[in-house]
């Protein structure tokens, strides 16, 4: 009962939080950060595990993979945006998809994190559709996957105008590449509100590195652990 409950919370939730954004521009308002945060304060509360939250929301990570897909769409319709800037963009993801790696198997290490936690940790620089592909891929939780992509995405774009402004970063194209990389599908929606041109260099860097993750990520990350 409890499942179902919080299914309805999740949906009903987004579409009050999306017309309080629409209101009110307020990044902690936005749908896609307000509504896990609350979802996450009531399953602890509630004492509710997370395995039975998702029982009755696959159906709504599975909706996550075709609505990545069509974050392709700006991509070909502004090619030239990302034909002219294709170096920095491409090496933007390499180093992004490193630094991920990286970073979480660091964190890992330091909080001395068990073996499955670490796996699934580090498939957090990528999107979720890729994420749990490749936790698939390496033996980690799917559903933790899920989770730590999620609150990275959350993270990524919570701190983005700080870290922009701490290292004066303005161009549209960078910033971009940043949100795409860092913050995956929340970063994207946050880019494509500030700039069309900061939101196609997120929809590349997104889709781009899921796919590189994919298919280089298991090599990388089995040679770590």
């Amino acid at each position: 009962m409890l499942s179902i409950i919080f299914l309805l919370l999740t949906v009903f939730g987004y579409i009050v939080f999306l017309r309080i954004y629409h209101k009110f521009p307020n990044m902690l308002l936005a749908p896609g950060i307000a509504v896990p945060l609350i979802l996450i304060i009531l399953l602890y509360v509630l004492q509710v595990k997370y395995q039975q939250y998702m029982q009755f929301n696959q159906g709504l990570v599975w909706m996550i993979g075709p609505t990545t897909v069509a974050f392709a769409l700006p991509i070909y319709e502004y090619k030239h945006i990302l034909t002219k800037h294709f170096i920095s963009i491409s090496l933007g993801i390499v180093f992004g998809m490193l630094s991920g790696v990286l970073s979480s198997y660091a964190l890992a290490q330091y909080f001395s994190l068990d073996r499955t936690l670490t796996l699934s940790l580090m498939t957090r620089s990528i999107s979720t559709p890729f994420a749990m592909e490749l936790a698939n891929q390496i033996n980690g939780s799917i559903e933790l996957s899920i989770l730590f992509t999620m609150l990275t995405g959350i993270a990524a774009v919570l701190v983005a105008n700080l870290v922009f402004g701490l290292i004066n970063l303005k161009n549209n194209v960078a910033q971009g590449a940043a949100l795409g990389n860092a913050g995956h599908g929340f970063g994207t929606v946050k880019a494509f509100l500030r700039h069309t041109d900061e939101g196609v260099a997120a929809c590349l860097c997104m889709i781009l590195s899921g796919i590189l993750m994919v298919f280089v990520g298991p090599y990388l990350i089995l040679m770590l652990i």
